[in-house]
């Protein structure tokens, strides 16, 4: 029941904030600009976004199937080499002073850039979108990870050693699990991108996909329909990441639950260090003979 209001408390503020701005979005596309030729045309009304979704929803979803199906390969792709290239960058400090400067320096290039490329070297065809999605997801994975291997705890791996473990027993009983929660929030930060890289990929050249359908519906000037695969997009990044946050429950729940002790002795312990700290000079002082 706790969680239950304490999750209400959480999500009530920005649902309400949420309520308000779609209800004056409502309201200036219907009365400010239902007057206006075209008005209502260029800043169509949620209500009417939300129909254009479910009139279209038989168009919209071979597209939405084939962005999906890009992000999935694509973060797989860039999971599997993130994590590789982290547990490299860990056992090898040469590998890690020549490649992490790369991995930084390769975040300035545009992938705006880089996706017209993809297109010219690899068609129009699905690799394309794999590789800039497993781009953007690729630095933010092998960057968690690698930090999160080097914050173990020496101390317990050095009391590993002690009793005769070697390298691999280490890895798999200390360095890897104590890396996971580390691991996991670069894997939230690169899921939420994922969509996007698809969407990327499908702007500079597709057939099928939200991309390409964003970019038909607004050369033929539906605005309702390009608001309504938006509205599929951030529906999609959402249900990914909350798709990644039960895995990462599932994983580590021993980390969640040693994180809510801590929260709970943060909450608890400063009134009775409060209450000790009050209690300490009246004891004093009636030790020491002084008046309170």
């Amino acid at each position: 029941m706790v969680p239950l209001r304490s999750t209400l408390r959480t999500l009530m503020p920005p649902a309400i904030a949420l309520a308000l701005i779609l209800a004056a979005w409502e309201a200036y596309s219907r009365l400010a600009l239902g007057g206006v030729p075209g008005g209502e045309r260029l800043l169509p009304a949620p209500t009417r976004i939300v129909g254009a979704l479910f009139g279209n929803a038989g168009i919209l979803a071979p597209h939405t199937w084939q962005t999906l199906l890009e992000t999935a390969i694509g973060f797989a792709l860039a999971l599997l080499l993130g994590f590789s290239f982290a547990v490299l960058i860990d056992l090898s400090p040469l590998l890690r002073g020549a490649i992490y400067p790369l991995l930084v320096v390769s975040q300035t290039i545009p992938l705006l850039a880089i996706a017209p490329l993809m297109v010219l070297w690899f068609g129009f065809g699905l690799l394309p979108k794999v590789l800039i999605v497993a781009l953007v997801c690729f630095f933010p994975i092998v960057v968690a990870g690698a930090d999160g291997f080097r914050s173990t705890d020496p101390e317990l791996v050095r009391l590993f050693r002690t009793f005769g473990a070697g390298k691999w027993a280490i890895f798999r009983y200390v360095r890897f699990p104590g890396a996971l929660p580390s691991l996991f929030s670069g894997v939230r930060i690169a899921i939420t991108y994922s969509v996007i890289g698809a969407v990327w990929g499908e702007y500079v050249g597709a057939q099928w996909g939200l991309g390409i359908f964003m970019q038909r519906a607004q050369h033929s000037y539906q605005v309702a329909l390009v608001f309504a695969a938006i509205l599929v997009i951030s529906a999609l990044s959402i249900g990914l990441f909350v798709l990644v946050s039960l895995a990462e429950r599932l994983a580590i729940p021993w980390y969640f639950a040693s994180r809510k002790t801590r929260d709970f002795q943060t909450v608890v312990e400063p009134p009775t260090l409060s209450i000790r700290a009050q209690e300490r000079p009246a004891t004093e002082s009636v030790l020491g003979g002084k008046n309170t």
